[in-house]
């Protein structure tokens, strides 16, 4: 009988788990100390966006970083000043690692600055990123 209800309770924690990473995953969040990290064009590798600039962070196993680089080229696209940079984390770990990146893809928006606005873990929605870059701009 313990053993029945010791299963039932780490599957109540892991669907509990389970639904609140699925609930996080992919949204852009504002983290406090964002705004003070700035990104100059020798970090990125490239020039800034005139308005705004969309960074990914992907590694090449990543498949979810393969349609949040076509949500981001093609959010990039439509908006005029909006540059879109991909950084390979592999290859950049002391930016990685300085920008507390944890997982792939990772999105950065940037203001015409490079001050970071918004970041999010994971794939997001290109609803999502155009209102992101809608108080970036």
């Amino acid at each position: 009988m313990t053993g029945l209800l010791v299963c039932a309770a780490v599957l109540v924690v892991a669907s509990a788990f389970g639904l609140l990473r699925a609930r996080r995953d992919g949204r852009l969040r504002v983290r406090t100390k964002d705004g003070a990290v700035r990104l100059s064009p020798d970090e990125l590798g490239q020039e800034l966006g005139e308005r705004a600039t969309l960074v990914q962070f992907s590694t090449a196993f990543c498949q979810p970083c393969r349609a949040t680089r076509r949500v981001l080229a093609e959010v990039a696209g439509m908006v005029v000043g909006v540059a879109h940079v991909e950084i390979d984390a592999e290859e950049r770990l002391e930016l990685v690692r300085r920008l507390e990146i944890l997982r792939t893809p990772t999105v950065l928006v940037l203001d015409a600055d490079g001050r970071v606005m918004r970041r999010a873990a994971g794939q997001p929605r290109r609803a999502d990123v155009i209102a992101a870059l809608g108080e970036a701009l």
